[in-house]
C-alpha cells in the first residue's frame, strides 16, 4: 500500500463512493449506546434510583463504569489482529449487547454479579471505538476524513440521547428485566452497519517477525518524531474540553432555571444541540488543516462560555450562553476526531491501537478542566466557573493556532505500509 499523497490531502478531494463516511455514524452507535445512553448518559443511574440505590453507592458504580474509556488503549490493539477491524466492531457489538442483557437480567442492578457483566460489557464496547478509528484511518481524502468524523461524533452524541429516552420512557411501563432486551437490541442491531464498511485486509496475513517490525516502525513514524508534540499538545491542552458540559446542570441553579429546564437543555435538547455541531464541522473547507480549523472552533466555544462569564445572572442568558456553548462543542468533538485522524496518518497494521492511545489522551484535558473549573466556582464565584475557563481555554487555543498557522509542514504523518 503505497504512502498516502499529502499533496492531494490538502486540497480535499472528493470522498470516493466505496469510503462511505456517513456510516461512521451507525458504526458508533453501539458504543453510543452503551456509554453515553446506559452509563454515562443517565440511563443507568436512574434505574439505579428506581430499585432503591442511593446516588452515592450509584455514582461509585458509574464511576467504576467509567473507567474502560480511559484505560481500553491497554487492549484496544487486538482489533488490529486477526479478523477484519469492521468483523471486530460487529463481534464487540454483539458481545456487549449480550453481557449487558444478562446484567440486566440480575436481581438488582447494583449487584456485584450485574456490575461486573456491565464493566465486561464496557470493556469489549470499547473495541468499537478502536475498530472504527483503524477503519477511519484507511480513508484516503481529507474531505472523507472530515465527514467521518462529523458522522461518528453525531452519531455518538445522537444515539446516546435517544437510548437515553427510550430507556426512562419504558422503564415505567417494563421491568428492569425486560428492559435489557431492548438495551441489547439498541447495543447489538447498529453493529450489523459494519456489514457494509469497506473491505479491509488483516494484519496477521504476513509472517510475525515482519508484523511486529511492520508495527514498530509505524509506531515510531507517528509517535517519535518532532512534529508528533504540537499534535499531542493539541489533544491535551485544554481548549474546548467540554468540560463545562458536566457542570452546566449545577450552574443553572444561579440562573434561576427549573429542573425541567435544566433537563430539556442539558438532556435530549443538548445532545441534539452537540450533534448538530457536529454535522455543521466539515463545513470548514477541506484545505484548513485540522488542527487549524478545530483550534478555530474552539475558541468559539471559548467565546460562548464569556456570555455566561460576563452576563447577568439570567435564565435568557444562561440559555443563550448554554445553547451556543453545546453547538460549538459538538464541532469541536468532531474536529477532536479530524485531529487524531491527522496524527495517526494512514492505518496501516496498527491503526486501531495508535488511534486509541492519542484519542485517550483527549480524556486528560476533560478532567483536569473540570477540577479548574471547580475551583474557578470556589474563589470567585458563579462568573469564576465558565470564566476560568475562558482564560485557561483561550490561552492555550491561541498559543497552539498560532504555531500551527506558522508552521505548515505536512498534512498528517504518514505512515508506510506494505
Amino acid at each position: 500500500m503505497a504512502p498516502r499523497d499529502s499533496k492531494q490531502t490538502a486540497k480535499g478531494i472528493p470522498a470516493a463512493p466505496s469510503e462511505r463516511p456517513w456510516l461512521f455514524g451507525l458504526l458508533i452507535a453501539p458504543l453510543a449506546v452503551l456509554s453515553n445512553g446506559i452509563i454515562g448518559g443517565g440511563g443507568l443511574s436512574y434505574l439505579l434510583r428506581g430499585q432503591g440505590v442511593g446516588m452515592a453507592r450509584g455514582s461509585e458504580i458509574i464511576a467504576l463504569l467509567n473507567l474502560p474509556q480511559i484505560i481500553y488503549f491497554l487492549w484496544s490493539p487486538i482489533t488490529d489482529f486477526w479478523m477484519r477491524r469492521r468483523a471486530w466492531v460487529m463481534a464487540a457489538a454483539i458481545s456487549a449487547a449480550i453481557c449487558m442483557f444478562v446484567a440486566f437480567q440480575q436481581p438488582l442492578l447494583a449487584s456485584n454479579s450485574a456490575i461486573a457483566l456491565m464493566f465486561l460489557s464496557a470493556c469489549i464496547g470499547q473495541l468499537i471505538v478502536a475498530g472504527c478509528g483503524g477503519m477511519m484511518g484507511e480513508l484516503h481524502s481529507e474531505a472523507s476524513r472530515r465527514r467521518a468524523s462529523s458522522f461518528y461524533q453525531s452519531g455518538s452524541l445522537g444515539f446516546g440521547a435517544a437510548a437515553l429516552f427510550v430507556l426512562t420512557f419504558f422503564s415505567e411501563r417494563l421491568q428492569v428485566g425486560a428492559l435489557g432486551w431492548i438495551a441489547a437490541a439498541m447495543i447489538a442491531v447498529p453493529g450489523l452497519a459494519a456489514l457494509a464498511a469497506p473491505e479491509q485486509r488483516i494484519v496477521s496475513e504476513h509472517g510475525f517477525k515482519e508484523t511486529v517490525a511492520r508495527i514498530a516502525h509505524e509506531g515510531k513514524a507517528t509517535f517519535l518524531r518532532w512534529e508528533a508534540i504540537p499534535y499531542s499538545l493539541a489533544c491535551l491542552f485544554p481548549m474546548g474540553s467540554g468540560a463545562m458540559i458536566q457542570l452546566l446542570p449545577g450552574l443553572a441553579v444561579d440562573y434561576h432555571i427549573s429542573g425541567r429546564q435544566v433537563g430539556w437543555i442539558n438532556g435530549v435538547e443538548g445532545s441534539l444541540l452537540m450533534a448538530a455541531g457536529a454535522i455543521a464541522f466539515p463545513l470548514i473547507p477541506a484545505r484548513v488543516r485540522a488542527p487549524v480549523a478545530y483550534l478555530t472552533v474552539c475558541l468559539v466555544n471559548e467565546a460562548t462560555l464569556a456570555i455566561l462569564w460576563l452576563g447577568p445572572l439570567r435564565p435568557s442568558i444562561y440559555f443563550a450562553g448554554a445553547t451556543l456553548f453545546l453547538f460549538t462543542i459538538g464541532a469541536c468533538y468532531a474536529g477532536f476526531t479530524a485531529v487524531v485522524l491527522e496524527f495517526l496518518g494512514r492505518s496501516g497494521k496498527s491503526g486501531s491501537a495508535r488511534y486509541s492511545i492519542i484519542n485517550s489522551l483527549g480524556n486528560v484535558p476533560v478532567a483536569a478542566m473540570v477540577f479548574i473549573d471547580g475551583k474557578g466556582y470556589a474563589h470567585w464565584g458563579v462568573r469564576g466557573m465558565p470564566g476560568i475557563d475562558v482564560v485557561v481555554g483561550t490561552v492555550a487555543g491561541v498559543m497552539l493556532l498560532t504555531y500551527f498557522l506558522t508552521h505548515r509542514g505536512r498534512q498528517t504523518l504518514e505512515v508506510e505500509s506494505a
